[in-house]
Formats: structure tokens, C-alpha cells, sequence
């Protein structure tokens, strides 16, 4: 290895290449290897030989877990597109390796940041800010200039809306992230390279948390949704909407058997879910 590289991972597995040059490859066959991951590069090796990926080159990451496509034939695998080539890797373990490159290409990366840029379903004056990322276990940490320190948690990502910007007046890749801190909901967003964005976005969804929400709602139901989504006390819910304390825990219960909230220490303590979150952020939208 080269001077100020290390080893990050070293799994046996299988690879193949199915994109090439913007071409589909017809008739691949996944190689048997050794899979190596540094702080510099991704290298693939087999009996025909030997591909180095440099980390600079990675514009994507995905992962695809019990696939039953016919190049897969393997329980999971992860995507990595260089250029206008993609490649297929399974490793031993799947999610650690991924979690690997992940790490290795974006951590202290810096980007820029607006948190909050909406807190409780109200835009914030928030500047954009220098961040720096470091990636955790379960989380996206970011350290931000003026000394806040930002932790998304993956699996309380609700929403994320990859789109463009002006950011400090030039048109910028942007991420409108939405996550919730101390129970109220907020959408941080973050503004980088066309790559840092898509493989940063690709992250933050490995939460996997389905927030689907066509869901019906009744009048109560839904004051009581914006409510939480706006920061009330789950205690201070029944005065707020002017419900009776029986038909405000209710309606709780209900929400809970429909995967929007989540119960907490006690019957009427509830924090709304992801799905919560996007809803409750659709129905701000429709006003």
C-alpha cells in the first residue's frame, strides 16, 4: 500500500461488472474473489485478475438485499458506479461492507449545512454553514462551523428531496433532509458535490423506513397529527385541540396501530414516527 493508506476491509465474496462505458453487458458471470477496501481505493481481485477503483472516482453506493434478478444469484449485493461503469459486489457481509465505503467516502468530507432549515413545519433563518461528516454506525454526525453538532439518526430519516438550489449564490446539488430532535421535526438540509449528495442520500435512505402516507385521516385526527408535528406537549395536546383527555389517548392508540406514532413511558407520552413526519409535513403542504 501506499504511504498514508490502511486497510478498512478484506472479505471474500464475488463482483461483476454490468455497466460499461454507459453500455449495458449482456452474458456477465460473477467472479469469485478477494474484495479490498482502503482509505484510497476499492480493489477487486480473481484468477483473471486485478481492478483498482480509486474512492475519488465513486459517484454512488446502493445496497439490494434478497434480489431475484437473474444476474444476481446471491442473497445481496452492493451497487458502485465509477464514471459511467457499474459494478456489483457481494461480500461476505453486505450491510459492514457497505457501511465501509460509506465511511471511507464520506467521512470528513466537508459540505455546507442549513440546520434547522425547517423546524416544526416553519422555515427557519438559518445560514449555510461549513459541516464536517463524520459517518457513525447508525447515524449521519455533522460538525458544524459555528459549534452545533448535528446527529441523524438512519432510522429516523423520514423524507429526503434530492434537488438544486442557489447555495451562496451559486445553483448547488441540495438535500432536504427530514429528521426529528428532542420529538420535534426539523429538515436540515446539506449542499455538496453532485456525487457527495448522491451517495450522502443513498446513506441516509439505508434506514429503510417505508414512509408511505396515503393514509386516511379524520378532522380530529389530523389537529392532533399537526399538533405533535409542531412541538406540543403530547400532555398539553388535549387543551390544545380542545378534546376530552379519553377521546386525545384514542386517538393515540389509533395512530399507533397505523404506524404514525409511537408510544413512549406512559399512555399519553407519544413522539411521532417517520411516516408521522411525512404526513403531517403533506398536510402543511396542502394548506
Amino acid at each position: 500500500m501506499s504511504e498514508g493508506e490502511r486497510k478498512l476491509a478484506d472479505s471474500r465474496g464475488k463482483f461483476v461488472q454490468v455497466v460499461e462505458n454507459g453500455r449495458k453487458l449482456n452474458d456477465v458471470e460473477w467472479l469469485p474473489g478477494r474484495i479490498l477496501l482502503s482509505n484510497k481505493r476499492l480493489v477487486l481481485a480473481s484468477n483473471e485478475g486485478k481492478k483498482t477503483v480509486s474512492l475519488a472516482e465513486i459517484r454512488s453506493v446502493k445496497t439490494r438485499k434478497n434480489v431475484n434478478e437473474a444476474i444476481a444469484n446471491v442473497s445481496g449485493y452492493v451497487s458502485v458506479q465509477t464514471g459511467r461503469d457499474v459494478l456489483l459486489l457481494s461480500p461476505s457481509d453486505v450491510d459492514e461492507f457497505a457501511s465501509e465505503i460509506y465511511s471511507a467516502r464520506l467521512d470528513q468530507q466537508v459540505v455546507l449545512a442549513k440546520h434547522p432549515a425547517v423546524k416544526g413545519g416553519v422555515v427557519q433563518d438559518a445560514p449555510w454553514e461549513k459541516a464536517r461528516i463524520k459517518v457513525g454506525e447508525e447515524s449521519v454526525e455533522l460538525a458544524i462551523s459555528s459549534g452545533q453538532f448535528v446527529e441523524i439518526e438512519l432510522s429516523d430519516v423520514g423524507t429526503i428531496d434530492e434537488t438544486e438550489r442557489t447555495v451562496l449564490e451559486k445553483q448547488r446539488s441540495v438535500l432536504e433532509v427530514e429528521h426529528a430532535i428532542d420529538g420535534t421535526s426539523v429538515k436540515t438540509y446539506l449542499s455538496g458535490s453532485a456525487s457527495d449528495c448522491s451517495i450522502l442520500a443513498s446513506l441516509l435512505r439505508s434506514g429503510d423506513q417505508h414512509v408511505e402516507s396515503d393514509l386516511e385521516l379524520s378532522d380530529a385526527e389530523r389537529e392532533v397529527l399537526m399538533a405533535l408535528y409542531s412541538g406540543v406537549s403530547p400532555f398539553e395536546i388535549p387543551d390544545f385541540v380542545g378534546l376530552d383527555i379519553a377521546e386525545v389517548e384514542d386517538i393515540f392508540d389509533q395512530l399507533a396501530e397505523q404506524g404514525v406514532v409511537k408510544q413512549k413511558r406512559t399512555r399519553r407520552e407519544v413522539g411521532l414516527k417517520p411516516r408521522g413526519r411525512s404526513i403531517a409535513s403533506e398536510v402543511i403542504a396542502d394548506q
